[in-house]
């Protein structure tokens, strides 16, 4: 099945003007909310089929923060599948780490509300952040460690086949930049990767979609938003200040975020400088004679 012709049929045809899920019941019905809209459909079915990512799925483990991004993952899945165009069974999951002043309603009971399988999984990762982290350091690493292990046992435990997570564009460049200039290697996340163990995929379909949409989209959605009151209460992270270079690129010559995006699926090894990728030593003048 082409995602991508299926969907930019429907968008032609003006079907995504449609309420669709009953999530987007109370969604706008502007122009250009429509449009924000069908450009994050299109750019979501565009990973489906660039990193193919449909190959023998049957369910999958949606990871929700409460932040804008996995509710915006989470209401695009829910469009596609609504539309016949996602024959794969969601399940959002989230993660109560045990965070003070965590609401642990507002989750669950949206969920309820619009009709959506779901799991709240509890587990006080929060406190052994606090407890490992030395004070100042920055707690991101550990607790999306801790995190991550625990989806990986919930996926499983669901009969999952990958986990699906809210990652972006701007999440992929600022990690890329970080690897760059803190790790002294060239890696970002990938938009499709098998986990260590070999039984689950790890799916990021929102890979070609800005930060900038997904919080007008977000916005218009009108999603409960939680915030993160443990990494999100840091500053000086590394990962903030890669946000602020790549905003200060765009604001100055605009559309380098997407032309940094391209040129990670553009790669030449030979134009390199790893061993490992491309082999030099076969590398020799021709004999003119």
């Amino acid at each position: 099945m082409n995602i991508a012709a299926n969907i930019a049929d429907e968008l032609e045809s003006g079907e995504a003007d449609s309420s669709g899920h009953a999530l987007f019941a109370d969604a706008p019905r502007s122009v250009s909310f429509n449009k924000l809209r069908k450009r994050l459909l299109r750019q979501v079915r565009q990973a489906f089929d660039d990193f193919d990512m449909l190959k023998g799925q049957k369910r999958w483990l949606v990871g929700l923060s409460g932040g804008k991004d996995s509710y915006g993952l989470l209401a695009l899945l829910l469009d596609l599948k609504w539309r016949g165009l996602l024959p794969v069974e969601l399940i959002a999951c989230n993660l109560d780490q045990g965070q003070p002043n965590f609401p642990k309603h507002v989750l669950p009971d949206y969920l309820t509300k619009i009709g959506v399988q779901h799991r709240i999984e509890y587990r006080d990762t929060y406190s052994i952040v606090k407890e490992k982290v030395p004070e100042g350091a920055t707690y991101c690493s550990l607790c999306s460690r801790l995190r991550r292990g625990n989806l990986y046992r919930v996926a499983r435990e669901e009969g999952c086949d990958a986990l699906v997570l809210g990652h972006h564009r701007e999440d992929i460049l600022e990690t890329f930049f970080m690897n760059f200039f803190h790790g002294g290697r060239l890696a970002s996340m990938p938009a499709k990767l098998l986990n260590d163990e070999g039984d689950l995929m790890v799916l990021r379909p929102l890979a070609y979609a800005a930060e900038d949409d997904l919080a007008k989209f977000a916005a218009a959605m009108q999603f409960p938003i939680i915030p993160c009151d443990l990494c999100g209460s840091q500053d000086g992270l590394q990962r903030n200040a890669m946000k602020d270079m790549l905003a200060d690129i765009e604001r100055r010559m605009p559309g380098r975020k997407d032309t940094m995006l391209r040129a990670l699926s553009h790669v030449n090894p030979s134009h390199l400088l790893d061993p490992k990728l491309f082999n030099f030593s076969t590398l020799g003048v021709t004999d003119p004679s």
